[in-house]
């Protein structure tokens, strides 16, 4: 899903367009009320504002037969839940707000008329259905929740440049609640949903799989019969309803062997709206080439793709059928590539957005990298390394504490859940060295998960297994780590060797980042090379001998990995030295690691002084790691002066 300033401008004025946004959100947000566990409001179920008796079924089946205007939010009709007990099941529950009005609700053809609130929970007392049985019940309903805001279940506006009034859902991450009876549970998905939309005759609507039938009832009404065999997870059930017009293009993917993928677009009825969307809206079939080749077989081919035209502000990759606010490069490529990574696999919880919006946008890279060229997917990883890396901290997965209602801009965090989820993927891409195997990864990712959920561990569980490489390292610190490396360099050639020790800090609570680092040497006869060291430590020491004098170096030529260079410095072999020390980081704010990469032979005196000389701090160490507290320090420059009696070595230091 990507959001633009264009909608949230009354809400944030940090948000930056197409989904970057909220990159100074704070999360330390109020947490639910505590609630007794043996309330059906526990928390042993999903979370704390959904009842455990949700736990007692599977869905496999949504009908949605609903009525609809384009001019309003205001729906009526009813929704079947075809699903199977899984314990002995004696109440059942779902998730409607209680604005909307329930006309009446019957469970395999029999009427209840008690039932009970437990906030959005509708609990349903209907006996006993044994533990494997399969039963239906249908809710009919009434009721306008309203827009309540960006998250919104139901929204509807007027586009005046082409006069047509649009009505349109948004259900992720909780909303779907807002608009019809529902399970909002991430891991059980329906095997199939119909979605059945009555509307004014003068409109169509569009929602998830096939339109199977249109049907006109006579009375200025029109009923559009929506139909999709894929398994689907609640959020990405929609409808868009306007005076729409339909354009189709066909995507040909290698694996179909000539065959096509219909791409559905409904747009606003107006030659005008088609003129000024056609060229972007036909780039959509070279993309899911593209997908299809990089990922897999575009994985809902049977039905279609499409997208509907509303004023939302950005997009939303409701599953066979986006729901789109314009058709730039970035906004479709980004909301396709959730068709593999969201929707044939999807996050088991919201805590592992990172599997659905970090790989979009990395799938917005691909695109940039194999269409327009190695240079413009460049720029783009670049961008996402930079604003992830525009504060110190925070960390792609998502606690659980930070997952609540009132919370999901944590969730949808443009710097973490994006631009550092795309940013951590293509360092993973640089970790395995081989384009075929990183790909392999993906292609064996959606085979493993499809039409299922997964997590953050599961996708790293792949990898390790598709490679062979150890990457719990690489999750501890990149995924659930916080922040990213900062380096202090210092380097110098002897006898044509090019020697190197590198200083690794970090810019928050993640001590080390373990990782394949690309240094560009550049040559005194115009020549360059680029070198591949791996960082293992804090301090790490390399050498490989070129046969030419280095006259500078450049750090991650490519922009593969995502690091922060405080300083390049030209040393001299003192680095052998039993005193020579390395730093970082450099300045510092607050405390400062001194670190010794040689063995000590003796206790060294390590002196914190000013520029005039005068002592400041005096200690004794033989460790071969130190730390100095800086925080009663003025800004300004110091002295690291360190002896062990015989050999002497200074560095600047800038607080």
């Amino acid at each position: 899903m990507k959001r633009s300033l264009t909608v949230l401008i009354l809400l944030f004025f940090s948000l930056t367009f197409f989904g970057q946004w909220n990159n100074n959100f704070n999360i330390d947000g109020k947490g639910m009320n505590n609630v007794d566990a043996r309330s059906p409001l526990s928390p042993q179920f999903l979370y704390d504002w959904q009842s455990r008796y949700m736990d007692d079924y599977d869905v496999k089946f949504y009908w949605l037969d609903i009525n609809v205007s384009d001019n309003s939010t205001f729906v009526s009709g009813n929704v079947t839940i075809n699903a199977e007990s899984t314990v002995v099941l004696d109440t059942f529950a779902f998730e409607l707000i209680s604005v909307m009005t329930i006309d009446s609700i019957f469970l395999d053809g029999t009427q209840y008329t008690s039932y009970s609130y437990e906030g959005d929970n509708v609990l349903v007392p209907v006996g006993e259905i044994a533990a494997g049985n399969n039963f239906s019940a249908q809710i009919f309903y009434h009721g306008d929740p309203g827009s309540g805001g960006f998250f919104s279940g139901l929204s509807t506006a007027y586009n005046s440049q082409y006069q047509k009034h649009v009505t349109w859902t948004l259900s992720e991450p909780f909303a779907a609640k807002e608009w019809f009876p529902v399970k909002q549970d991430l891991e059980d998905k329906a095997d199939s949903a119909w979605i059945f939309i009555t509307t004014d005759s003068t409109n169509m609507a569009g929602s998830e799989g096939l339109l199977t039938n249109t049907v006109n009832l006579g009375n200025g009404k029109t009923r559009y019969e929506w139909k999709t065999k894929y398994p689907i997870d609640y959020y990405l059930i929609s409808f868009a309803v306007s005076d729409y017009m339909v354009y189709d293009v066909y995507a040909h993917p290698e694996q179909l062997n000539g065959d096509s993928v219909l791409i559905q677009n409904l747009i606003y009825n107006s030659q005008a709206c088609l003129d000024n969307n056609k060229d972007n809206i036909d780039r959509t079939a070279q993309f899911i080439d593209l997908y299809s080749h990089l990922f897999s077989l575009y994985p809902f081919y049977e039905e279609k793709y499409g997208h509907c035209l509303t004023e939302l502000g950005g997009g939303m990759e409701h599953q066979t059928m986006t729901t789109i606010g314009g058709f730039s490069f970035h906004l479709v490529s980004h909301e396709l590539g959730h068709m593999w990574f969201g929707d044939n696999v999807t996050c088991a919880t919201w805590s592992d957005i990172w599997v659905n919006e970090g790989f979009a946008t990395y799938a917005n890279c691909l695109a940039e990298e194999f269409i327009n060229g190695w240079e413009s997917g460049k720029a783009f990883i670049t961008n996402a390394q930079n604003s992830a890396m525009s504060k110190p901290g925070g960390s792609v997965y998502i606690p659980e504490d930070q997952i609540y209602q009132g919370n999901e801009w944590r969730i949808f965090n443009g710097r973490l859940s994006y631009d550092k989820g795309a940013a951590i993927i293509h360092t993973l891409r640089h970790e395995i060295q081989d384009d075929s195997i990183f790909f392999l990864v993906l292609q064996t990712y959606q085979s493993d998960f499809a039409d299922s959920t997964a997590t953050g561990d599961d996708f790293k569980n792949v990898a390790e297994d598709v490679t062979g490489m150890d990457f719990e390292d690489f999750f501890n610190q990149w995924y659930y780590g916080e922040g990213y490396p900062i380096y202090d360099l210092e380097w110098y050639n002897l006898s044509g060797t090019f020697y190197l020790t590198a200083t690794q800090s970090a810019s928050s609570s993640t001590p080390l980042f373990k990782m394949l680092m690309d240094y560009k040497l550049n040559f005194d006869d115009g020549t360059d090379t680029i070198v591949r060291f791996e960082q293992t430590d804090n301090v790490n020491n390399f050498s490989v001998y070129t046969g030419k004098n280095v006259t500078g170096i450049t750090v991650d030529p490519d922009h593969w990995t995502m690091e922060k260079v405080n300083s390049i410095t030209v040393g001299i072999e003192e680095s052998k030295s039993p005193v020579f020390f390395t730093v970082g980081p450099n300045p510092v704010k607050n405390r400062l690691n001194i670190y010794f990469p040689n063995e000590p032979s003796k206790t060294r005196n390590i002196n914190v002084m000013d520029l005039s000389g005068k002592n400041l701090v005096s200690f004794y160490s033989a460790g071969n790691k130190v730390r100095v507290n800086f925080d009663g320090f003025s800004k300004g420059v110091y002295i690291i002066q360190i002896t062990d009696g015989e050999n002497t070595f200074t560095r600047k230091i800038i607080k």
